[in-house]
């Protein structure tokens, strides 16, 4: 329950979803969690029903606003001991109707929000010799899915970074891994339920067997059950486990 004590966690996207998990999971464990999101009240209701002790607003690909945040919460709270970055966005259509503008957002969203967040912490965390940095990616960071090609290059890429990045930190302390979960119970995931049975006239239990028919559980998971490998991950126990790729899809991967 106190494994954690002392330390400071910053989770992006931290309001609602797989985030707001994570950070409840992190604050149940003894840390001071900051969280931040573009939207104020999923932040305040998380600081409000105590996941949280502090929030800040910002979005994750505007670089000077994200740094900013960071620079104030570790004044407020201590200098950040742990990093998830959790914030991303999934947009879907066919490969030859997904223009450059997609990439470059699902880029923006999902992977140089990771790179941004990583580069404002990292320097403090080599200079106190400790660091936990975890990402959440996808199973979409480790296999393709069809019409999502932009999302899943950019997650992708988040795999690519941890582990080079585990490489140049492997001896200063700081540990660096991703999370990949497959189709979770979230707001994104049923949003795009809802996309996809506008577009196909399918219903709910349909698009959701479809969903779901990759991964042996034959259900989707649940944000606590990611919650708890990051929390793993930023603990104490997983000091030697850096650069490792930790799937929770039920055995889709």
């Amino acid at each position: 329950m106190h494994a954690l004590d002392g330390r400071h966690a910053l989770v992006t996207g931290g309001g609602q979803g797989i985030g707001r998990a994570i950070a409840g999971a992190l604050t149940a464990a003894g840390a001071t969690v900051t969280v931040t999101g573009r939207n104020e009240a999923p932040l305040r209701q998380a600081v409000t029903e105590n996941a949280a002790a502090g929030y800040f607003l910002a979005d994750v690909i505007d670089e000077r606003a994200l740094t900013n945040g960071i620079r104030a919460a570790a004044a407020q709270r201590g200098p950040i001991d742990i990093l998830v970055a959790n914030a991303g966005a999934a947009a879907s259509a066919p490969f030859a109707k997904t223009d450059g503008e997609m990439f470059r957002r699902m880029l923006d969203i999902n992977f140089m929000s990771v790179v941004h967040a990583a580069q404002a912490v990292i320097g403090e965390m080599s200079a106190r010799r400790f660091g936990r940095i975890v990402a959440v990616a996808s199973t979409a960071g480790l296999k393709g899915y069809a019409y999502v090609s932009a999302y899943c290059a950019a997650k992708h890429a988040v795999v690519g970074l941890v582990r080079a990045l585990a490489l140049e930190t492997a001896k200063s302390g700081i540990t660096v891994n991703a999370v990949c979960p497959g189709y979770t119970d979230t707001e994104l995931t049923r949003a795009s339920i809802a996309r996809i049975m506008e577009k196909t006239g399918r219903t709910e239990r349909a698009v959701l067997d479809e969903l779901v028919k990759q991964n042996p559980l034959g259900r989707l998971i649940k944000p606590d059950e990611v919650a708890a490998a990051v929390t793993f991950l930023c603990s104490a126990g997983a000091s030697a486990v850096t650069g490792t790729i930790v799937t929770v899809a039920g055995g889709e991967i």
